[in-house]
């Protein structure tokens, strides 16, 4: 039987497993023309709150637009901008060749300035979708990489966060579509669906 399907085994070169040229027909050489993302998140619940078994508290953010965002988050000046307005989980696209918990790892360390932070094993989603600005575009991949841990809202260390956040803090997720309704309180990037795919119940 010959296919015309196309698999997600991309390769612009030599086989990995054969040295010899991938001439394969089920190869992809060219990434999806409206492109695709991998993007580790960090669902972080307050301790304190998860102890007490009251409403779970989730740290979130309006990023500082001053702040190296490219650097530190994959976003430029204009999208940094568009975004420091809402709350968002601390995250970033993975860099080139990163593994996800690579990325988680940095993460935490350069938008929390936390070094140790004990992350369980990732919540992997895969959704594919058309542009909300441009319909016209073909659909858009992710792939999404949600790590959860936990921390006491006092082991946050308060410099890092003042340099890269203008307001970070846990927030109770149950209330989240009512902060959806206030223009300056919006969840940003399409972070209630990560909170969604993490267990926690939105509003």
């Amino acid at each position: 039987m010959t296919t015309e399907r196309k698999f997600c085994r991309f390769n612009r070169s030599l086989s990995f497993s054969s040295g010899d040229p991938d001439l394969a027909q089920v190869s992809a050489r060219e990434i999806p023309e409206s492109g695709m993302c991998l993007s580790s998140f960090l669902v972080i619940s307050e301790k304190e709150s998860d102890e007490a078994h009251t409403a779970k508290k989730v740290l979130m953010g309006k990023l500082n637009p001053d702040a190296p965002w490219d650097h530190l988050g994959a976003l430029d000046k204009k999208r940094a901008e568009r975004n420091s307005k809402g709350w968002m989980l601390p995250s970033c696209h993975l860099m080139l060749f990163e593994s996800p918990r690579e990325a988680a790892i940095r993460i935490a360390r350069e938008q929390l300035g936390l070094f140790s932070l004990e992350l369980g094993d990732p919540i992997v989603v895969s959704e594919v979708y058309p542009s909300t600005l441009f319909p016209e575009l073909k659909n858009h991949w992710d792939l999404e990489f949600i790590f959860k841990a936990s921390l006491s809202s006092k082991e946050i260390p308060t410099e890092t966060m003042k340099q890269v956040w203008k307001e970070i803090k846990f927030l109770d997720t149950s209330t989240l579509s009512s902060m959806k309704k206030n223009n300056n309180n919006e969840i940003v990037r399409s972070h209630e669906d990560i909170l969604a795919s993490a267990g926690l119940s939105i509003g």
